[in-house]
Parts: C-alpha cells; sequence; structure tokens
C-alpha cells in the first residue's frame, strides 16, 4: 500500500524543507516523491542535511512542470488545504484519508496523490479544483500554520497507521474494473467542455462555475474506466447529432 502513495510538492521554495519532507517520508516508509516546478535548487547541503539519512529520495525525486504530469497516471488526488476559497469540495481529517486508504490502494494500478502547496501561499483554486478531495490538518485556531515537512509527517504518519492495520486483515475482493487515472479525467472534462460549448450549453466568456462544478461532480463519482468509455461515447455522439466534427 505503502508504495502507491505519491507525495507531490508544489512550487516549494525552500530546498531545507524537500530534505525535511524526504525524511518525514523515510520514517513512514514512503518513497515516492514528486516535484511539481520547485522554486530552488533540490539536491543542496541544506536539503542533505535536512533529509539526515533520507537524501536517497531527493536524488530519485520525479520532477514535473505542472501537476496535471505529476498526477496523471493516479487513481485518487488529494490537497492538503483547508478548504476551496471559491467552491466547497469534499474535505477528508487525516484520519478519515486514511481509513479510505487500504481500499483506495488495492488494485496493482491504483495510485494515490497527496498535494501540497508552496510554503507561503498553499494550493491555488484551479490546483485544488484537480483534486478529487482535500484533507485539512485539524491544528489549534489561534496557531494554525504548519512547516511543509511537518503537515507530510502528519499525513505519513496516517498512512503508515493505515497500512499497519492492515497487516493481518484478509483483503476484500478487489473490483473488477479499475478506476480512471487522473490523466483519462482530463481528456474527458477537455471533451465535455469542448461538446458544451458545441452545442451552445456553455459559453466560455460566462462561465459561473460550470465546468468546475462539473469537474467536481465527476471527481466525487469516481467513473470506472468501462463507465468513462460509456460517458466519452455519450459526448461523441451527441457532437455527431449536433452536426459538429
Amino acid at each position: 500500500m505503502l508504495e502507491r502513495i505519491r507525495i507531490v510538492l508544489i512550487g516549494t521554495s525552500h530546498p531545507g524543507n524537500i530534505g525535511g519532507v524526504a525524511r518525514a517520508m523515510h520514517n513512514m516508509g514512503l518513497a515516492d516523491l514528486a516535484l511539481v516546478a520547485p522554486r530552488c535548487e533540490v539536491i543542496t547541503q541544506d536539503s542533505i542535511s535536512r533529509a539526515s539519512g533520507a537524501d536517497h529520495l531527493l536524488h530519485q525525486a520525479s520532477v514535473y512542470a505542472t501537476l496535471e504530469e505529476a498526477v496523471s497516471d493516479c487513481t485518487l488526488a488529494v490537497g492538503a488545504s483547508a478548504r476551496s476559497r471559491t467552491l466547497p469540495w469534499p474535505m477528508l481529517t487525516p484520519r478519515e484519508l486514511a481509513d479510505r486508504l487500504p481500499i483506495e490502494c488495492q488494485a496493482a494500478a491504483s495510485r494515490v496523490a497527496l498535494v501540497f502547496g508552496r510554503e507561503d501561499s498553499g494550493l491555488t483554486n484551479a490546483e485544488l479544483q484537480r483534486c478529487h478531495a482535500h484533507v485539512h490538518i485539524p491544528t489549534n485556531a489561534d496557531f494554525s500554520s504548519l512547516n511543509l515537512a511537518a503537515a507530510v509527517q502528519v499525513l505519513a504518519y496516517e498512512c503508515r497507521m493505515a497500512w499497519l492495520s492492515q497487516q493481518d486483515v484478509t483483503p476484500a475482493p478487489v473490483a473488477d474494473d479499475e478506476l480512471v487515472t487522473h490523466e483519462e479525467l482530463e481528456r474527458y472534462f477537455e471533451h465535455l467542455e469542448r461538446t458544451l460549448i458545441a452545442i451552445e450549453f456553455h459559453d466560455p466568456s460566462q462561465p459561473r462555475q460550470l465546468m468546475a462544478r462539473l469537474r467536481r461532480l465527476y471527481l466525487r463519482a469516481r467513473p470506472e474506466k468501462m463507465e468513462m468509455n460509456i460517458l466519452r461515447g455519450i459526448l461523441s455522439a451527441t457532437e455527431k447529432a449536433a452536426g459538429k466534427p
């Protein structure tokens, strides 16, 4: 299970924080580190020092230009945030997230991304809307700011506890069909928006959060690959009936 969990850091500005995250991950048995557009050098004396023996995770970390690339093969993406500032999204506590992980990580092709934002500004609304759900660490309201590595440590600990709780449990049967990946969902959203524009249901100049609300709906639904084929087929038939290429 732990091998199927990816820690994604977006726009990290201090190498020491990346090193601290590597240490937190290695403490709890996580090894898949992805960096999206880091704003600093990854391998430095400070990051290696803060990693405290987990610097191999720094050397093998994957670097991406965008969040979409970092989670393209993931079947579940969860963003660490208090909440979306423009549109409410499914919200989990770290324990609730951990309770879901044994099933989420059961299929061989499953990948779970835990996404963390910039030290100074967190995740943007656009990034939050590319996550199936958000996770919020219930800190002291009078002093709620967490260091990046500390936030990762909290979620990594919950991941490990969920993994330990399953060591003597007989796995439940795996579903017949696999969940779609993030990349497949993004292709669907592009197709959906194109079709809605073609039939004049959606006006990009006056979006009124239509696509954001539809994104929230389908991310919450967690479609399987066969279901996605059906949905894509409906869109293609709609385009054909409307006389659009």
